[in-house]
């Protein structure tokens, strides 16, 4: 049985069950080979730019017995994967701006019956600043700690809602950094970058000190 590491399995935790789901940049297939071996999901599509990940997506596929249930694809972001393929669509491991131009891209995605769980290694405030301005609400949002770092997950569907207009919005999302130490050590990340960024522009610094508020 595949084994996820906590930032994956975080991510594994708002696939819905039943739904078909497509990993974007999949790797080794870890994720869509879990949620199919536990009955999460009935099929998946695991797709990544490059043959390589691929490759090996396709070992550990064939290893764990699953062909019949994930299809590997050489795909850009989500541009081979179908309407009628994916329920859930999982994008980790890469940039916050990177996601958002994958799901900006996609032609689906402001059906409002997709969700797209999102786990971004950086930029997480401008990805949840997209989608924000783009219609798209943050239905849940959680932090995981996973070789040392603190990292959050997104989960995010078309409403078609009015942008927030909160500037501390793309910070908290919908974490609680009064209730969660993990939500407070990812918050603080976020008040640190923004105190080195004070140096220059002193607006960032009231920025990290109405931050500093929701935590203390």
């Amino acid at each position: 049985m595949i084994r996820l590491d906590n930032r994956l399995e975080l991510c594994s935790r708002f696939v819905r069950c039943g739904s078909r789901v497509a990993d974007i940049g999949t790797d080794h297939a870890y994720l869509p080979a879990y949620l199919c071996q536990r009955g999460i999901c009935p099929s998946a599509v695991a797709a990544d730019i490059n043959p390589a990940p691929l490759k090996s997506g396709g070992l550990t596929v064939a290893n764990e017995g699953l062909t019949d249930k994930i299809e590997l694809r050489l795909s850009d972001g989500l541009a081979e994967i179908g309407e009628d393929e994916a329920d859930d669509v999982v994008i980790a491991g890469m940039g916050g701006e990177l996601i958002l131009r994958i799901i900006t891209a996609w032609n689906y995605s402001k059906n409002e019956n997709k969700r797209f769980i999102l786990q971004p290694m950086t930029r997480s405030e401008e990805l949840i600043a997209g989608l924000d301005r783009g219609g798209f609400e943050i239905i849940g949002q959680d932090c995981c700690e996973a070789a040392g770092k603190c990292y959050t997950v997104i989960c995010a569907g078309y409403s078609g809602k009015a942008p927030c207009g909160d500037p501390l919005f793309p910070y908290l999302g919908k974490l609680k950094p009064r209730e969660n130490p993990l939500h407070a050590r990812f918050v603080r990340n976020h008040i640190a970058r923004l105190e080195k960024k004070a140096i220059g522009e002193p607006a960032f610094g009231e920025l990290a000190a109405r931050l500093r508020n929701q935590i203390e």
